[in-house]
């Protein structure tokens, strides 16, 4: 009895059934798809992308019907449209946006930036920033227009009122071997920026003899000699100064800033 009741329980005991372990279930649920549904996804998509692309390119419904031009000053937008070229009845998304911003900048120096992109469902949207002249140079009776960077941009035909004539007498000097024409003109556009407002609208003339030796003419005949644009600051604050303890003066000199000099002759 004893040795009977020994082997029954060392016999191994068979777990009752139950659900399967999670994984089990998992790997049931996951399914290869089938052929027939890889098939027809495929060709779904193939005829979306045939849509979409017979919609942009092909149909009557997304194409140019105008140009909006914003942002101009003295061009007009119809000198824009011309510039821009951009063709009518195109599809809209075959505009080459980038190409349309080279174009302007090489047909109208006068825009400084340029965006140009699509304005669904019909419109190409031109935005342009116009360069402002901060000084004329005199050339064969008119007047070519420069901008803050010193940059030769427009020819006029008349002076622009408020804006001071620039005078480059450096041909012959080291300084304009040196530096270059277009480098005296950027530090001469930038003393005007460096100018009390009030003797900036008194400003009629600024000469540029070398890089260190820039004057100004200013109204009722009076001179400023600045010297080089370096510590503009400086020099406009010692000039406004000067200006007032000394109003009639014929010549005000701020090359040294912190040592000034005016004179009556």
């Amino acid at each position: 009895m004893a040795g009977a009741t020994t082997a029954r329980s060392g016999a191994r005991r068979t777990p009752p059934p139950g659900p399967p372990p999670p994984v089990i279930k998992a790997r049931r649920r996951l399914r290869l798809p089938r052929r027939r549904t890889l098939l027809v996804t495929a060709v779904t998509v193939a005829v979306l992308g045939s849509g979409v692309t017979w919609l942009l390119y092909g149909s009557s419904w997304l194409r140019v019907e105008r140009v909006n031009v914003s942002g101009t000053a003295a061009l007009t937008p119809e000198e824009v449209r011309r510039a821009a070229s951009v063709p009518l009845d195109e599809p809209l998304a075959a505009v080459d946006t980038d190409a349309t911003e080279r174009r302007l900048r090489e047909r109208l120096p006068r825009i400084a930036e340029v965006d140009v992109s699509r304005s669904w469902p019909h419109t190409i949207a031109v935005r342009v920033t116009e360069r402002r002249p901060e000084a004329l140079v005199e050339k064969s009776g008119k007047y070519v227009e420069v901008d803050e960077d010193g940059v030769l941009f427009a020819t006029v035909p008349q002076a622009v009122k408020g804006v001071p004539l620039l005078e480059v007498e450096a041909d012959r000097s080291p300084s304009s071997r040196h530096f270059g024409a277009a480098r005296l003109r950027r530090e001469a556009v930038g003393v005007l920026a460096q100018l009390p407002e009030t003797v900036r609208a008194d400003t009629l003339t600024v000469r540029v003899r070398s890089y260190d030796s820039i004057t100004l003419g200013l109204t009722r005949g009076r001179k400023v000699a600045w010297g080089s644009s370096e510590r503009g600051a400086a020099k406009a604050k010692t000039l406004t100064a000067l200006m007032k303890a000394v109003p009639d003066a014929e010549r005000y000199d701020v090359q040294a800033p912190t040592a000034p000099a005016v004179s009556h002759s």
